[in-house]
């Protein structure tokens, strides 16, 4: 059979839909997957072996349509639900599978704090969507593959970092999601080993401002390197600090020790770190006692009651003993 994957978004999401791709890759006899996403996202699936052809979301939909007809799809998988993606399945007209997002079930959380989700990680809501191929998870957790040619980072970094680090991740899409520069000065300050920071261009001015203030012990990387150099940073790191992001979902795959502040998403929307069957060792920190949270399924560009406790509040003491003691 030939698939047609779709998730247009974003860096964590696909990387949390590669079991599927996976399973039915090595499960369905003659599988061939084809993916359909946002340009600025294929870059996630470079190297997946599991993926026979990537196309990118246009603006020109006609165009877009004409090349997937072109495929001769048997099937789509879609595993994002909105209303474009009901676009795409509505012109090509093949049987399909949906997944079903829980919107009603997030919007009770995040405004009355009723906790209807189910006690079910989203990578095992995604295979859901394709059990009807006789499709099981295999327990091998997410993938993200590293292309051979990508240049590695490692010679630009100091000789202290070479024998050992902890990757901070510094950047999130969204604040409410984000570690405070004073939380990630006190996470630097607690470490016993030197703290490397990572983030895009836009989280750069504030990993700065967490560098400068310990020359030699943390080094900052955000805005400097491809993703893929990043995870190579994620993948020799002897632990990972992050918040809700994407880079925490590859470290995941990467079956790397991590420690996730959660901020105003919460880990019973199904998204914290997936390892399969594999016994790695994560550790999500909550700030218990407060009302507010969760506050968005998403995330805001300000905290909606000024105060930011659920990350002004989470203790670096705490990361730094999980550390230790591990």
């Amino acid at each position: 059979m030939k698939f047609l994957v779709i998730r247009f978004s974003s860096i964590g999401d696909i990387v949390l839909t590669t079991p599927v791709l996976r399973n039915l890759a090595q499960q369905v006899p003659g599988a061939v997957i084809h993916y359909l996403t946002k340009p600025v996202f294929a870059q996630v699936l470079d190297g997946n072996p599991h993926v026979r052809k990537v196309h990118l979301l246009k603006e020109d939909f006609d165009a877009m349509i004409r090349s997937l007809k072109a495929e001769q799809f048997d099937a789509v998988i879609d595993l994002h639900s909105n209303v474009r993606t009901l676009r795409v399945k509505q012109a090509l007209g093949l049987p399909s599978a949906s997944f079903r997002k829980l919107n009603l079930e997030k919007w009770l959380l995040t405004s009355f704090k009723w906790d209807r989700m189910p006690r079910l990680h989203i990578v095992d809501r995604y295979l859901e969507t394709v059990a009807r191929y006789q499709v099981n998870n295999d327990g091998q957790g997410l993938d993200y593959f590293i292309p051979q040619d990508t240049v590695s980072p490692f010679e630009t970094m100091s000789l202290p970092f070479r024998s050992g680090y902890i990757a901070l991740v510094a950047g999130a899409a969204h604040f409410t999601k984000r570690i405070p520069i004073d939380k990630m000065r006190e996470i630097c300050m607690r470490s016993g080993q030197p703290v490397l920071l990572l983030g895009g261009k836009d989280d750069r001015q504030a990993a700065e401002k967490v560098a400068a203030a310990f020359p030699g012990k943390a080094w900052n990387s955000c805005g400097r390197l491809s993703l893929h150099q990043s995870a190579m940073l994620l993948r020799d790191a002897d632990w990972v600090i992050s918040s809700d992001t994407g880079l925490m979902h590859i470290a995941a795959a990467l079956r790397k020790k991590l420690v996730v502040l959660w901020g105003n998403t919460v880990p019973a929307f199904g998204m914290y770190p997936y390892y399969g069957t594999h016994p790695v060792p994560f550790y999500n920190l909550e700030v218990e006692g407060l009302s507010c949270r969760p506050c968005s399924k998403i995330g805001h560009q300000a905290c909606p009651k000024k105060h930011f406790r659920c990350m002004q509040d989470q203790s670096a003491e705490r990361i730094a003993q999980i550390i230790s003691e591990e």
